[in-house]
């Protein structure tokens, strides 16, 4: 899959009923004021100038609210100006997030004449009962029915999902992954839940009604989703929010506006690391000697992830299984294939002790 460059137009808020426990648009989006068509328009042009790719590589990407929940003469006013670039070639698609229950039959025929492509469903849950609890005003069936009516017109289908939930647990996230692998998504976001001012979730924190998860039961979580989605060959396009002046670990700006909850700069990292880490382990415990040094080949974009977020990887190889590894780049291997050679077993360390 050729990687795809992103144009991202936030409208915060727009076309949402509800506010959800956990949800404000305008920290997330780091966004403040409505987007216009001139707008658009100006983010596309400042976007192409940094871009020296195939136009069929290019997507404008309308992010937060809920697309199709805005008046049809707004959506129709932000589409044009985005097929505009379409139409000239500038831009390969477009694609846009929205609730379930705001898709029917007609706004599909309009979505798909001005070019969008795909279509990101804010799922969160599978779970009825939790839908509610986060008051999202909508079921898992709005899910499956939105779900078919956008694959059955040709769009890609996207989901998004969240852990840690209020009253969510892993088995209810791992049920979430398994019920989303039936409806056949091409793409997947997972987001843990962060406690962010101005929300509901935010009393609820404050009150001790709502315990967020650590990063790492997070990082364990999201794991476990991955191995689900990727057995699946569905694509994991993001995990977690993106940082922003807002998005931030409060701990270190003070103009952060989470609360609370698991966030960590790379968080990705932390979990790709986490399974490089855990393939590592597996190939080492293959072999049916005492390895005492490996040589761990991969692709160089995956160097970082081998080695671990501040070398962490490396440093519990030596901790717990007595490793001492080394990491090479081979640019020949496919990115995210590791290879692991052995370089010493431990009758070979006990020989050179002995020599010396």
């Amino acid at each position: 899959m050729k990687k795809q460059y992103i144009i991202p137009i936030f409208v915060p808020h727009l076309g949402c009923p509800n506010d959800c426990t956990f949800c404000n648009q305008k920290i997330i989006s780091g966004q403040t004021k409505d987007v216009t068509p001139d707008d658009v328009r100006k983010t596309i042009e400042y976007y192409l100038k940094n871009f020296n790719v195939s136009s069929k590589n290019i997507e404008v990407a309308f992010f937060g609210g809920s697309f199709s929940g805005i008046e049809r003469e707004k959506q129709e006013a932000l589409l044009k100006v985005a097929h505009e670039y379409i139409v000239s070639k500038k831009i390969g698609s477009i694609r846009i997030s929205t609730r379930p229950d705001y898709i029917d039959k007609e706004e599909l025929k309009f979505l798909k004449r001005y070019g969008v492509k795909t279509i990101e469903l804010g799922v969160q849950s599978t779970n009825d009962y939790i839908l509610k609890r986060c008051k999202r005003n909508h079921t898992f069936d709005d899910v499956k029915k939105a779900s078919r009516m956008i694959r059955m017109r040709g769009f890609t289908l996207g989901h998004q999902m969240m852990v840690g939930l209020p009253e969510s647990n892993l088995l209810d996230e791992i049920r979430t992954a398994k019920d989303l692998i039936k409806l056949r998504p091409k793409i997947v976001r997972i987001y843990p839940v962060l406690v962010l001012k101005g929300t509901e979730l935010e009393k609820e924190f404050n009150e001790g009604i709502y315990v967020p998860l650590s990063v790492e039961q997070a990082v364990e979580r999201c794991k476990e989703l991955c191995y689900l989605f990727e057995k699946k060959k569905i694509k994991v396009i993001r995990i977690g929010l993106q940082s922003t002046d807002t998005i931030s670990d409060i701990s270190k700006n003070e103009n952060s506006e989470v609360v609370a909850g698991p966030y960590h700069e790379t968080f990705r990292q932390l979990i790709d690391s986490s399974i490089a880490y855990d393939k590592i382990v597996n190939i080492i415990k293959s072999y049916n000697v005492k390895v005492k040094e490996v040589e761990i080949v991969t692709n160089p974009e995956n160097v970082n992830n081998v080695v671990g977020y501040k070398k962490e990887n490396i440093e519990k190889l030596k901790e717990y299984y007595d490793v001492n590894a080394k990491v090479k780049a081979d640019p020949k291997l496919r990115n995210g294939i590791i290879k692991v050679q052995i370089k010493k077993i431990y009758t070979d360390f006990l020989d050179e002790n002995e020599n010396v």
